[in-house]
């Protein structure tokens, strides 16, 4: 009964929450992007409960409103997001696909301290990823090409700043804290996320500064999945050799 429930309450709550956002005049994702969106939501809803619907919901509303920090000056410059940041799904699956598949991992296999540690850190990342990165455009003073430390310009493919990097440590921090606070990780699993986060984020800029600009197929979306990915999976082998 609890299992048809839930599943009946993802897919009541994510139906209810599409209609606003759809008609909203302020659109956060394309008319594609929604339905995928809703159903990433019915998925981890079904999967996790409200518990993991909770950190991809943070991630969201945060990594959509700080795509528009500095939107103006970052179209000037030719840097911003495409679609001026309205995501689709492409977006929603290359940022959240990592996360899906640890929440069937626990929907098949069993509540695991791994996969939700592994689900936590992939959002961790994704998000230290996104404000790095938007953050980094908006207000970086100093941008370097994290292979070379070379000066580059901002919006460089594989470029940090320290303003950038401090966002990232605090929005991985922030997901992490949202991860302990729901009861998904402990507190040394959320440092792990935090850790894990950081990590995955400069092989990401590496990835950026190196392969990505030579090999086509390498989208902005795959490189997300690569990042994600390394994010949980280094996060879950810190859990397994470091047990709490």
């Amino acid at each position: 009964m609890f299992l048809q429930n839930n599943w009946a309450i993802a897919l009541l709550l994510n139906t209810i929450l599409l209609i606003p956002v759809y008609f909203s005049p302020k659109q956060l994702l394309t008319k594609a992007g929604l339905i995928h969106a809703w159903v990433l939501g019915v998925l981890i809803w079904g999967c996790l409960g409200w518990r993991g619907y909770v950190v991809v919901m943070f991630y969201f509303l945060v990594g959509s409103g700080v795509t528009r920090v500095g939107m103006k000056a970052k179209q000037e410059a030719g840097i911003a997001e495409k679609r001026d940041g309205v995501r689709g799904p492409e977006n929603v699956w290359g940022s959240a696909l990592t996360g899906a598949l640890c929440a069937l991992g626990v929907f098949f296999l069993g509540t695991s301290t791994l996969l939700l540690g592994g689900y936590v850190a992939s959002f961790s990342t994704k998000l230290a990823d996104t404000c790095a990165s938007e953050i980094g455009k908006a207000y970086g003073q100093r941008t370097f090409l994290i292979t070379t430390f070379q000066p580059v310009p901002r919006g460089t493919e594989g470029a940090v700043s320290l303003e950038g990097t401090l966002a990232g440590i605090g929005a991985a921090v922030a997901i992490a804290l949202v991860g302990w606070a729901t009861g998904m990780v402990d507190g040394l699993g959320a440092l792990f996320c935090v850790i894990a986060a950081f990590v995955a984020t400069n092989i990401e800029s590496v990835i950026g500064a190196t392969w990505q600009a030579k090999l086509s197929w390498l989208t902005n979306e795959i490189v997300n999945f690569i990042n994600t990915t390394i994010g949980a999976a280094v996060a879950m082998l810190l859990l397994y050799f470091i047990p709490s």
